[in-house]
């Protein structure tokens, strides 16, 4: 307890959004520290022995582009872990960059995860992080670090809804009174968006294009609602039916197309927490309207897109990318929010 108390006061605690696509650590007092994408770049022998070679953005760099015995590793799979071993690797990394590598300190943890997860979901995230060097881990539900990061009334006794859409997961939750009072988990987001579009480009232009492409295009020109002004971008590939290096013109509306899809299953599931939503909380709702949060907030018209479905206002967070960061690291500064709101 001693030695415990100690090593709590030389480490710096930190929280950490565990995203699909995006890892964010910020640091006790002193805010974001790390954004950097969920990528470990691994190079192996031939006797099979792995060797960590870049996380982050540099290993990002290398997806698609890597020779034989390097491969370039996404450990995080529509919000749960798809590899322990180098979701382990990637905290130590992380754990080890924000404390200067001084391995001996062990900080306190807490770390934000999509809503419905299972016990040994939540258990595999918990051990990854202690395994890395945590002294104490808390997980907190992605839904709620979101609301309080966009900075709704999470504790008074009103009806706040906000949908964060990331990488892996779209986390759609309804908070009042400091707690989750309806939530669902879809995981349709941003990975499967870009899916769609790659696969719409194979389909339509017979052009093949990695993952990597199929991101720029929707951050360069996605739209969920036709444009008054349509946007246009050069896509480059592999034609299928020639084999040859080609190139196109992709327009907004090809995306628009291309996206429909994964984003008619995000106002689906939005329509289906509305449908069994309390009346009281409704009212709430109504007058306050819905909050989006996550990268795909930043979808060119969804804020539209859905208050046309849903018929309610639509309001896009500020800093939505950084939405459910900032949530967590108000929850590690507030301990008494840190003790009501982690799932231990």
């Amino acid at each position: 307890m001693i030695l415990d108390q100690l090593i709590g006061f030389f480490s710096s605690d930190m929280s950490i959004d565990l995203g699909t696509a995006n890892t964010l650590v910020l640091l006790k007092g002193k805010g974001i520290i790390i954004n950097e994408p969920s990528v470990v770049a691994v190079q192996r022998d031939k006797y099979g022995k792995q060797r960590i070679l870049a996380v982050g953005k540099e290993a990002k760099m290398m997806v698609g582009k890597t020779p034989g015995d390097i491969e370039a590793v996404r450990p995080m799979r529509d919000g749960v872990i798809a590899d322990f071993d180098m979701t382990e690797k990637m905290i130590r990394y992380f754990i080890e960059k924000v404390h200067k590598r001084k391995s001996f300190l062990r900080p306190r943890i807490i770390i934000c995860v999509p809503y419905g997860l299972t016990q040994v979901e939540r258990k595999a995230v918990r051990e990854s992080a202690m395994s890395a060097g945590a002294r104490e881990v808390f997980l907190i539900e992605e839904p709620m670090a979101a609301a309080i990061g966009a900075g709704l009334p999470v504790r008074e006794p009103k009806g706040s809804l906000v949908i964060d859409i990331g990488g892996g997961t779209t986390e759609i939750g309804v908070v009042s009174l400091g707690g989750l009072v309806i939530s669902k988990s879809i995981r349709t987001a941003g990975d499967k968006i870009d899916l769609a579009i790659v696969d719409y480009v194979k389909r339509k232009y017979n052009l093949l294009i990695g993952e990597r492409t199929g991101e720029e295009i929707k951050i360069e020109i996605g739209t969920a609602i036709s444009m008054d002004e349509p946007l246009s971008m050069i896509v480059k590939g592999r034609d299928q039916v020639s084999g040859l290096l080609s190139r196109i013109e992709l327009t907004s509306e090809d995306v628009r197309d291309a996206m429909k899809e994964p984003i008619k299953e995000i106002a689906d599931a939005l329509k289906d927490v509305l449908e069994v939503m309390p009346p009281d909380l409704a009212g709430d709702i109504v007058e306050n309207g819905v909050v989006l949060t996550g990268g795909g907030a930043l979808i060119r018209g969804i804020d539209k897109y859905l208050s046309d479905i849903v018929k309610l206002p639509v309001f896009v967070a500020d800093e939505p990318l950084l939405a459910v960061a900032k949530g967590t690291g108000q929850a590690l500064e507030e301990i008494q929010l840190l003790q009501h709101l982690a799932n231990e």
